[in-house]
């Protein structure tokens, strides 16, 4: 996080723990908001990377799961990049910047990521660039988040997963509530205190929390190589093209789709201990072999904890799911339609 911006960001009244935000002051009152209200939150979590060059589009068509070639100006899509066997090293969300390719991805895999890519591009005309450190990510949920936008001067895209530019950046649509803005950092706390005057700062786990509703996932270093793209639904988000050629783990995936044996899926889950990333999920009959594994995890409004969970189907409708943490009985899970 830029130290320009995260001055700023305490200035606001937010709370940072080891660079995150966790809150504006109250995180209660803030997810009860964004229930309902309309939130302004900074996805510190999130870094951004481009892929520049006359080859860029056929670079990363060749590596990732989606159809690059079809990513028109003014579109975003979900995609993702897989070892050879299939799992997902990472997950974007992918949007066009002139010629320019740009991926929001956890933070925490950004260097990895970037370091691995650059090994592919060999002779290619292409080039990788880490431009988190001058550019923010901001998102904005609720009923009133166009109206802040355009109250701030900021374009709204039409469409689920279209995109508008604007002088210092683009915004992103979601979904018919949902909006994230990548700004360059030199603007972005302006633009926060425009769009905070008709939205309530919140905690980045408030959006964390809004992404497991919304049945989206983000690979985390915690989860990379843990899982499939369809275990994930990512094939229902649109992100694998099974009508492109070949990228990295394509056989593996396309064998998985075609033949129907995906036999984990992804499920919204709670429980009223804390959960994290990566965190195993295991029976009580079997507890020394795993059948799931936490993708995603935030607090709930109501208390507790709810995630995104890859589970094993056989054993969903078993009373008997537990978390690999103290106290961590299931007491909610549900199949994540798309």
């Amino acid at each position: 996080m830029n130290s320009i911006w995260q001055e700023f960001l305490g200035v606001s009244g937010a709370r940072i723990d080891n660079g995150l935000v966790s809150d504006f002051g109250d995180i209660v009152a803030e997810l009860a908001s964004a229930r309902d209200a309309t939130i302004i939150s900074p996805l510190v979590h999130l870094g951004l990377i481009e892929c520049s060059g006359e080859e860029a589009k056929s670079f990363l068509h060749n590596q990732l799961t989606s159809d690059i070639n079809h990513l028109a100006s003014g579109s975003a899509q979900h995609t993702a990049w897989c070892t050879a066997k299939g799992r997902m090293l990472a997950s974007f969300l992918l949007y066009r910047n002139g010629s320019d390719y740009r991926a929001l991805l956890a933070s925490d895999l950004l260097a990895s990521i970037q370091k691995r890519l650059q090994m592919y591009v060999l002779r290619s005309r292409v080039k990788i660039a880490d431009l988190s450190s001058g550019h923010e990510v901001i998102a904005l949920s609720g009923p009133q988040a166009e109206a802040a936008l355009l109250n701030a001067g900021l374009p709204a895209p039409a469409s689920v997963l279209e995109t508008a530019s604007f002088a210092s950046g683009t915004v992103i649509r979601l979904d018919g509530t949902r909006l994230i803005i990548v700004v360059v950092s030199a603007e972005a706390a302006d633009l926060w205190t425009k769009l905070a005057a008709m939205a309530r700062p919140a905690g980045t786990p408030v959006w964390q929390w809004l992404d497991i509703q919304a049945g989206i996932p983000l690979i985390t270093d915690a989860t990379k190589e843990a899982f499939v793209p369809q275990m994930a639904n990512f094939d229902k988000l649109g992100a694998v093209s099974f009508h492109k050629g070949c990228y990295p783990g394509q056989e593996v995936v396309a064998r998985t789709q075609y033949l129907g044996k995906v036999k984990r899926h992804l499920y919204r889950i709670h429980a009223a201990s804390a959960i994290t990333p990566g965190t195993a999920i295991y029976t009580a009959e079997h507890p020394e072999n795993p059948c799931g594994m936490v993708a995603n995890a935030a607090p709930a409004p109501s208390g507790g904890y709810d995630a995104l969970a890859v589970v094993q189907e056989s054993f969903v409708e078993t009373d008997t799911l537990r978390l690999e943490v103290p106290g961590g009985q299931l007491s909610a899970i549900e199949a994540v339609v798309l």
